[in-house]
């Protein structure tokens, strides 16, 4: 199967690079994508330009794909699933929870100069990265590429409530199943609570699994795309 991965703020295709070749090696075609403006040279772009990315890459899928978005990117993959329900075969969640509608995409942290820029390590002291060592704490925190405002600020719009058929996987992370399932019954998730095939799965990780643990990760999407 054709597994698209999008990776969230600050980061471009190569997050996956560690990931793709388990993948590959459990025979599937792993698809990183590099969103508009956050990777491909490009110092402005919308966040439809990165809905867009998405889209064409399930596209160009040979068949339906699994869409994985990680973080702020679970809502794209959610957003690819909504424009193309018959074309996404799944959607895996990995730490993160797709935006309501009319909601701003990522708007996180102050952006600066047109660009919301990594804010360091702070904010995500304790199970966020705890389980990132400092080489490699140093090496994303270099390579992060500051996000166009037009992304993060993006309005949040679906067209089609076919989304809520498309099966869904939300791998947990730096949280648990049982905190993902009482923020979903407490009505702060209300896209995952109302998808009608939900599946949670725990991997013991912070949440930048594709750097700490990418053959376990690995293995999860596997069984995603398998089932």
């Amino acid at each position: 199967m054709d597994i698209v991965l999008v990776a969230g703020l600050w980061l471009d295709g190569s997050a996956w690079d560690l990931v793709v070749p388990e993948l590959e090696a459990l025979g599937h075609r792993a698809v990183p994508i590099t969103l508009p403006g956050q990777g491909d040279g490009a110092t402005e772009a919308a966040l439809d330009d990165q809905v867009a990315a998405v889209v064409a890459a399930v596209d160009a899928a040979t068949g339906p794909a699994l869409v994985v978005g990680h973080s702020a990117a679970c809502t794209l993959a959610w957003q690819a699933a909504d424009a193309r329900p018959d074309a996404v075969a799944k959607v895996a969640l990995i730490g993160g929870f797709p935006s309501t509608e009319g909601e701003a995409y990522a708007a996180f942290f102050p952006a600066q100069d047109g660009v919301m820029a990594f804010p360091g390590w702070g904010p995500f002291e304790g199970p966020d990265s705890d389980d990132l060592d400092q080489a490699t704490k140093d090496r994303v925190a270099a390579a992060a590429i500051p996000v166009p405002e037009g992304v993060t600020t993006g309005v949040v719009h679906y067209t089609s409530e076919r989304r809520y058929d498309v099966p869904l996987v939300l791998v947990c992370p730096e949280f648990t199943p049982a905190q993902a399932r009482e923020w979903i019954a407490g009505g702060d998730t209300p896209e995952l609570a109302s998808a009608r095939h939900l599946e949670l799965v725990d991997l013991d990780s912070g949440h930048w699994p594709m750097f700490s643990r990418p053959k376990a990760l690995a293995a999860l999407l596997d069984e995603a795309a398998s089932d």
